[in-house]
C-alpha cells in the first residue's frame, strides 16, 4: 500500500548518496549517515511553507481567545450554540484550527517509511525500493563507529546473525552507539517540545495538561521504543529535532507570541524614531506657549488701561489697575481721592 512512499524515500537517499560519494567513501557509514541527515533537510524544506502557515494559524487563534472567552460567558451551558458561534467567528476571521497540524501529519508517514526501509536492510539481500542489489548490500554493511545503520540495540533472527557476522561489528559497538543516540534523541525531543510550548503562548485548562503530557510523555516513550529503532532512524530523529529547534528559534525571533516580552520589544523597536531636533522651534521663530501654560487667574480685560492706539501701556508707566489701591500707587490714585472732597466724606459719615 505504501510502497510508493518507501520507494520515494529510498530514491531521495540514493540521490544524496550519489552526490556525497563524489567526495566520500560510498561504502562508509558517514556517507550514509549524511544521506539520512540530508533526507531530513529535504523533507523539512518542502514542509517549511506548512510550518509558517501553522505558526500564523496559532497566532490568529491566540488573538481570538478574548472573543472566544466572551462567547463562553454568553452561551454558558449551551455547548452546541457556543461551538457554532466559535466556528462562525473562526470562519469570519479566516482561521483554520487544523492548520496547526499541517507540518506534523506528513512527517509521520515519512518516519514510518524510513523505519521500514532500514529495518528491511540486511547484508546479501536483494535490491529494495529502486535500489540495486549492490547499493542495498552497501547500505546494510555501512557502519558508524562499528554500528551498521540498519542495526538496532535489540535484534533477532537472520538479520541479527548476518549483521554480527560482519567484520568489526559486535553487540558492544552497536549498543554503545545506540546508548549515545537514544538519550540524545530524548533530550532534543524534550527541549523541542518546550520550545513549541513557548511558541504557542500561555494556555490553561485541558490544553495545558496536554502540553505537559507531551513535554514529559514523548521523551519517555521514545526512550523505551528507541531500543528497537535502527541506528539510521535514531540519526534521522536527532537531526530532525535539531532542525526543528533551529527553525523554531528563527520563527520565535521573527514572529514572537502576542503579548510576550519579545513581541513588545519588537513592536517598540519597529516604531519610527523621533528626532528631538524636529520638535525644537526653528531659529528666529517665536515660541508658542501651550494653552495649559496660561495662568488660571488672568486679569480681566476691563482693568487694563489701553492707550489711545489700543496698545497696553509700557511697564514703566503706572497701570490703571493701581487706581483702586489709593494714593500710594501714584498721582492718578491721589487725584481720585482728591476728587472725593469734604462733601463726599460728609455723606459717608451720615450713612
Amino acid at each position: 500500500m505504501l510502497d510508493w512512499l518507501y520507494t520515494a524515500i529510498a530514491w531521495v537517499m540514493a540521490r544524496w548518496h550519489d552526490l556525497l560519494s563524489t567526495v566520500l567513501d560510498p561504502a562508509g557509514g558517514l556517507t550514509w549517515a549524511l544521506s539520512i541527515a540530508l533526507l531530513v533537510v529535504t523533507v523539512r524544506l518542502l514542509l517549511f511553507p506548512l510550518f509558517v502557515k501553522q505558526v500564523k494559524s496559532q497566532r490568529a487563534m491566540q488573538e481570538l481567545q478574548p472573543e472566544i472567552a466572551k462567547l463562553r460567558k454568553q452561551y454558558g451551558s449551551d455547548r452546541q450554540g457556543m461551538s457554532q458561534a466559535i466556528m462562525a467567528l473562526q470562519k469570519e476571521r479566516g482561521v483554520n484550527p487544523l492548520a496547526g497540524c499541517l507540518p506534523i501529519l506528513p512527517q509521520i508517514p515519512i518516519f514510518i517509511a524510513l523505519f521500514h526501509v532500514l529495518r528491511r536492510l540486511a547484508p546479501d539481500k536483494d535490491g529494495l525500493y529502486s535500489w540495486s542489489d549492490e547499493l542495498t548490500d552497501q547500505a546494510a554493511r555501512a557502519d558508524l563507529f562499528g554500528a551498521p545503520i540498519s542495526s538496532s540495540f535489540n535484534m533477532d533472527g537472520a538479520k541479527e546473525q548476518a549483521i554480527l557476522a560482519l567484520d568489526g561489528v559486535t553487540y558492544g559497538s552497536i549498543r554503545t552507539v545506540a546508548l549515545v543516540l537514544i538519550p540524545l534523541m530524548c533530550i532534543t525531543t524534550f527541549f523541542t517540545q518546550k520550545q513549541i510550548m513557548k511558541r504557542s503562548g500561555p494556555v490553561d485548562g485541558q490544553a495545558a495538561m496536554v502540553q505537559k503530557l507531551l513535554l514529559y510523555g514523548m521523551p519517555l516513550s521514545l526512550f523505551v521504543t528507541g531500543f528497537f529503532f535502527p541506528i539510521g532512524v535514531l540519526i534521522y530523529w536527532v537531526v530532525n529535532n535539531a532542525w526543528t529547534f533551529g527553525q523554531q528559534f528563527f520563527i520565535l525571533r521573527k514572529m514572537p507570541p502576542p503579548g510576550s516580552a519579545a513581541a513588545k520589544a519588537k513592536a517598540a523597536a519597529e516604531k519610527p524614531a523621533v528626532d528631538p531636533r524636529t520638535l525644537a522651534p526653528k531659529p528666529g521663530a517665536k515660541p508658542v506657549r501651550p494653552k495649559g501654560g496660561r495662568p488660571a487667574t488672568a486679569a480681566p480685560e476691563s482693568t487694563v488701561d489701553l492707550g489711545s492706539d489700543g496698545a497696553e501701556p509700557p511697564a514703566d508707566q503706572p497701570d490703571s489697575r493701581a487706581s483702586g489701591n489709593g494714593a500710594k500707587n501714584g498721582p492718578r490714585g491721589g487725584a481720585s481721592r482728591a476728587g472725593q472732597g469734604p462733601a463726599n466724606r460728609g455723606k459717608r459719615k451720615r450713612r
